[in-house]
């Protein structure tokens, strides 16, 4: 039955499903792993870079955080092609409230443009959902530290600490266990790599797998966003999987004893 809906993302199911809208989100699920986690000290965001081959030539930009402003990043998840139309019209849009109202945008109204752009490829014939999920991490002086993330229906919805992409499951019920509200940035990175270690599909982990950054108030106040060093990634693995091998041997000893 389904089939015969899904070659449209304007045409409802008898059961009032948009087939297409939930393969695009279903598609993001396949993507790879991207963690936010807030607190009053600023965000942690954490992603999983994937290397198609080792022939390619390194990135020299990053290719999951993104900047849209000087107080607002973002990850992506899905297609790198469908974000860079995204980010484009997010910063287009921040600039305008920029120059017309000569103080920078809310956070939310950027997140809020970027769903509306989005919603936009649901709701007209001829056009496909964009294949594409975010995770918004940014500072305004209304609200502070916000944390946000969308998906390609044009929902958004505003998280403490959130994953999405691949193995997305199993990260938040990591973070429901182990994520303190208001916790300090050098803990919620050591949770970030603990839920990217836990989802990767690798049994070797290394800084070429995982990116880190940070967004904080720096001098004066000002935002900063900080993506950490190669050397700084290893040195948190290696102490998280030090804290796993030695979580493994507890419970295997205690396994024993009974």
């Amino acid at each position: 039955m389904s089939r015969r809906y899904d070659q449209s993302t304007t045409t409802f199911s008898p059961e009032g499903r948009l087939h297409q809208v939930e393969y695009a989100i279903e598609a993001i699920n396949n993507a790879g792993t991207c963690v936010g986690l807030q607190s009053s000290e600023g965000i942690v965001l954490a992603a999983e870079k994937r290397t198609v081959s080792k022939l390619l030539e390194p990135s020299k930009t990053s290719e999951k955080t993104y900047i849209i402003d000087d107080h607002v990043s973002c990850l992506v998840a899905g297609l790198t092609a469908d974000a860079n139309i995204l980010i484009h019209q997010a910063r287009l849009g921040s600039q305008r409230y920029l120059y017309n109202y000569q103080e920078i945008m809310p956070v939310e109204q950027v997140v809020k443009s970027v769903c509306n752009y989005k919603q936009a490829y649901t709701q007209f014939g001829g056009l496909r959902p964009f294949g594409v999920a975010f995770v918004f991490a940014g500072w305004d002086r209304y609200y502070g530290f916000q944390l946000y993330q969308s998906d390609p229906s044009g929902n958004f919805s505003g998280w403490k600490a959130t994953v999405i992409g691949q193995n997305n499951q199993a990260g938040k019920s990591i973070l429901k266990t182990d994520f303190v509200e208001n916790n300090s940035i050098d803990a919620n990175l050591k949770l970030s790599v603990k839920v990217l270690l836990k989802t990767l599909d690798s049994a070797s982990p290394s800084p070429d797998r995982i990116e880190l950054s940070v967004l904080r108030k720096g001098v004066d106040d000002k935002i900063t966003h900080t993506i950490l060093s190669d050397a700084e990634v290893q040195y948190l693995i290696d102490e998280i999987q030090k804290e796993l091998d030695a979580e493994r041997k507890k419970s295997e000893a205690s396994s024993g004893d009974i």
